[in-house]
């Protein structure tokens, strides 16, 4: 990329300075040879010197030329108190004159060097006081980074799990090599391209491989960044934004997290004006440029919802790719991505990990691998093994052991009698989750002890009966504890409220309920793409309504409640060698429990669901 020379004022002066000190220094003193003051007199004496000039310190000089024709020669020598000096000079005829030492350099530096030390305060105040926005005087410039050809090592080989969204992308990719394919039909590629899904599914290393793909330049940069405190200064990035892409077309435009800039204008009490003029500027720009001119607008957020209306629509961001969670191949086929790096056991089955971690994004796999390596090292081995991997997936699942935090011997065998309670229940009922581990370890922030199940395959959609034994599993410690101990405690805290949850989706979402028929009673749609649960709002039904769902709600969870308890007392044998063995081992597997299971007869038939 050749660079465009810039003039500066600095050029000039200090071409000026270089010539003052080649002719104060390098000119004056050409020649000229540094004697000792005796060679000087000697010299003198010998009537070989034709003429000095004196100064306080220095004394300078020429020799006779011993041939006629010859230059003089030059000398100095450094003076000395010496009061028969003008005498001697006098006698042997030398021309003498004295010399005024300059003060040029130091009049220079009297007045230089104070403005200097001036401008270079002011300059450091400057950019002291616009730090935060990258500097006082280029506020108002694009603050996005530009990674150049060569610079972008990410292909789409170091891309996986997203092959539906990769397909999507080959035609952008292929216009960007060679539009003229595409112009000569008169066909245009789409001005935007936006990328949804969840976040840590790969959104952004995506964009860069498409950039990596086509092998041009790519711009990036956050939505937050254009928005500032000044007012115009978030438009004005825009505008400088779009002049820079232009001018190094064909390229990529990459804003990460859009809803930060793009949200719905006029919304809340208070509009924001400084974001909303940038939007408005961001939408002109899209506008305003040609798609023919080769500069590609892509951008990512995981909150589609909220985005204005006006980005969405035709001729701004034309093209929608869904970047979902992957499948259990596309799970297989990042954990290889990230593993390259990594040195591995031969008993190392990536796929049972892929199985072992439904649901979990591009980033939480690479975490895996991560922790595994991590654990692998604190542990002392030479190679992460399968056993490190297992591992770190049940760390990221459950939380990290808390080894320190010692329990009673009576919460422990609470504890222990509620996780086997849950197995099983979920080792009781048919199509349940399979049962890795259960174990009294505490882990995370709350968890004292806890039961892992992990389907075997990816799910989709669940049926009524699946709902209902997923909320018996929930129920199930709870009521171990009251049938071994007589009462409950507070350990069920967080099954009670799954269970809630369910039951509640159940009939105002699902249809579920044979009182209240197949209506839709949630008054919104939760998020997309966010896992974080909404507060409540007010359902648009009446209080009749609301009562019946409340009672509907309890006769659905105690009809599970009545099936759990009838299953574990039948499953008490069961239940008490199996809280006895976690309690010897603390951590015992899901075979385990089935061994002990098979010792005391056929499994018994698991109770009809009562209706509601």
């Amino acid at each position: 990329m050749d660079k465009k020379f810039k003039f500066s004022i600095w050029y000039l002066i200090g071409a000026f300075w270089a010539l003052i000190l080649f002719q104060e220094i390098y000119l004056a003193y050409k020649h000229q040879a540094e004697i000792p003051y005796s060679q000087f007199r000697n010299w003198v004496e010998q009537d070989k010197v034709s003429e000095v000039a004196i100064s306080e310190t220095i004394i300078h000089g020429q020799v006779k030329p011993e041939k006629e024709g010859e230059p003089p020669r030059l000398f100095k020598t450094i003076r000395v108190q010496d009061p028969d000096l003008i005498r001697l000079l006098e006698q042997h005829h030398v021309k003498f004159e004295g010399v005024v030492v300059s003060t040029f350099w130091r009049d220079v530096a009297s007045w230089v060097i104070p403005i200097l030390l001036f401008a270079g305060v002011w300059i450091w105040i400057m950019r002291r006081l616009g730090q935060g926005q990258g500097g006082l005087m280029r506020i108002g410039q694009s603050k996005a980074k530009i990674y150049m050809e060569k610079e972008i090592p990410v292909r789409f080989t170091d891309v996986a799990g997203v092959d539906e969204a990769k397909e999507e992308l080959k035609e952008v990719i292929e216009f960007l090599k060679t539009p003229e394919k595409f112009v000569r039909v008169g066909g245009r590629i789409p001005k935007g391209v936006l990328l949804v899904g969840p976040p840590g599914t790969g959104k952004t290393l995506l964009a860069r491989a498409v950039a990596g793909e086509a092998d041009v330049p790519f711009f990036t940069l956050s939505g937050s960044e254009f928005v500032e405190m000044f007012v115009g200064v978030g438009a004005a990035r825009v505008r400088d934004l779009f002049e820079q892409a232009k001018d190094k077309a064909p390229c990529i435009i990459f804003i990460d997290e859009l809803d930060a800039l793009g949200k719905v204008r006029g919304m809340g009490p208070m509009a924001h004006e400084e974001r909303e003029q940038t939007l408005n500027q961001l939408l002109v720009e899209m506008d305003g440029f040609d798609s023919r001119a080769g500069v590609l607008l892509m951008a990512a957020t995981n909150r589609p919802e909220i985005l204005d209306p006006a980005l969405l629509r035709a001729g701004r961001f034309d093209r929608h790719v869904l970047v979902d969670r992957p499948d259990r191949k596309g799970r297989v086929a990042i954990l290889m991505i990230h593993a390259r790096a990594v040195k591995f056991a031969p008993d190392v089955d990536l796929d049972t990990i892929a199985g072992m971690t439904p649901g979990m994004a591009g980033a939480d796999l690479a975490n895996v691998i991560n922790e595994s390596a991590l654990l692998a090292v604190r542990h002392g081995r030479a190679a992460v093994g399968q056993k490190d991997l297992e591992e770190a997936v049940e760390r990221i699942i459950a939380g990290l052991e808390k080894k320190n935090r010692v329990l009673i011997k009576t919460e422990r065998e609470r504890v222990a009698h509620h996780e086997v309670g849950h197995a099983l229940i979920a080792l009781s009922l048919p199509g349940a989750d399979p049962v890795q581990k259960i174990s009294i370890v505490p882990r995370g922030i709350a968890a004292l002890g806890y039961t892992l199940q992990l389907p075997t395959e990816d799910r989709f959609l669940l049926t009524r009966t699946e709902l209902e034994n997923k909320i018996a599993v929930l129920l199930g410690g709870r009521a171990a504890e009251e049938l071994v101990f007589g009462e409950a405690s507070t350990g069920a805290h967080d099954d009670l409220r799954k269970a809630t949850d369910i039951a509640k989706r159940m009939i105002k979402e699902y249809g579920m309920s044979e009182a209240l028929g197949m209506v839709v009673l949630e008054p919104t749609a939760p998020p997309m793409f966010l896992q974080f649960p909404e507060s409540p709002k007010a359902g648009d039904y009446s209080e009749q309504t609301a009562r019946e769902i409340d009672c509907e709600v309890r006769r659905l969870i105690d009809a599970q409640l009545s099936r759990v308890v009838t299953l574990l007392t039948s499953l008490k044998p069961v239940l008490l060698e199996g809280a006895s063995l976690v309690l010897e081992k603390e951590v015992i597997t899901g075979e385990d429990l089935k061994s002990i299971l098979a010792k005391h007869g056929p499994m018994p038939i698991a109770p009809p669901r009562r209706q509601t």
